[in-house]
């Protein structure tokens, strides 16, 4: 339990407030060194606990965007083919033997390393980030389990390149598709919820010292408030944070003291057409009001 509020208190100082499930997550990973699946909503804070996580433990972070068509190429290796044929009319010229140029212009030096091969042949364990991993295609996926699982990659013209070190991996998933068994059976799992009032009014004071306490609970309250409306986008805690810094830098001390102002800047919270629609003037006083 003092690992956990240990590794609570050095997330809070590397800016990311982290509630005791998600430490003792993020403890265990450490432990077992097995990727972490980190599910939730779009904007909860998933993508900034691997940020956290390299500051905490100092190393670098790696990051794997997924995307729908992700291939090996993109996210392992590829080769630097115009490098290659450089190599090649050189040697050609020097009347190489053909088998001697193939292992030259196929070794480590040509190689250019992606992001799940940079993480694996560090000398140093670094924190890979394999991010919105539901966006990614299952054949990609399929691919995957090779590397979490026993922490090496096949190259055809290399062979097994078995891991320097071994990385803190974490994944995070938006849930836009189910992601497969064989993928979860090997990663522990966490679901990031939206923060509470309490947790919230804690990260905006972390961020925002110089808000004021007073201040800060409004924007909190009004946010959370909104929440529980009927959104087509929720806002997340990057909302929350966007809006408040622009309130402040407005020397608004009160939401009651300009709510014309503080309603032109809720293009910080709400995100699409239907949601500015959704919710009404009459409304937004009313929850302006509330925060009080």
């Amino acid at each position: 339990m003092n690992d956990v509020s240990g590794l609570q208190e050095r997330l809070a100082r590397a800016g990311y407030i982290a509630e005791p499930g998600l430490a003792s997550a993020l403890e265990v990973l450490q432990m077992l060194g097995r990727p972490l699946l980190i599910e939730g909503d779009a904007g909860v804070g998933k993508t900034e606990i691997a940020k956290a996580l390299a500051r905490v433990y100092d190393t670098q972070l790696i990051r794997l965007q997924c995307y729908e068509g992700l291939d090996a190429s993109s996210a392992v290796y590829e080769w630097d083919y115009q490098r290659q044929l450089l190599a090649i009319k050189i040697r050609e010229t020097e009347q190489s033997a053909a088998d001697t140029m193939e292992r030259h212009i196929f070794s480590e030096s040509y190689l250019l390393k992606r992001p799940l091969l940079r993480a694996i042949t560090e000398p140093d364990p670094c924190v890979l980030l394999i991010d919105e991993i539901d966006r990614a295609d299952e054949e990609f996926e399929a691919y995957l389990l090779e590397v979490l699982s026993d922490f090496q990659i096949s190259i055809p013209e290399l062979g097994t390149i078995p891991a320097s070190s071994r990385p803190y991996v974490v994944l995070t998933s938006n849930g836009t598709r189910e992601i497969s068994d064989a993928l979860r059976r090997r990663c522990l799992y966490y679901y990031l919820e939206h923060p509470d009032f309490d947790k919230e009014l804690r990260i905006v004071n972390a961020h925002l010292p110089d808000i004021g306490l007073h201040l800060a609970r409004q924007v909190v309250a009004f946010v959370q408030t909104l929440r529980g409306q009927d959104l087509r986008k929720i806002p997340g805690i990057a909302e929350t944070l966007d809006w408040a810094t622009a309130i402040l830098r407005l020397d608004i001390k009160d939401l009651a003291d300009d709510p014309e102002a503080v309603k032109r800047l809720l293009v910080c919270v709400l995100k699409t057409r239907e949601d500015r629609a959704a919710v009404s003037a009459q409304q937004i006083d009313r929850l302006i009001a509330g925060s009080g």
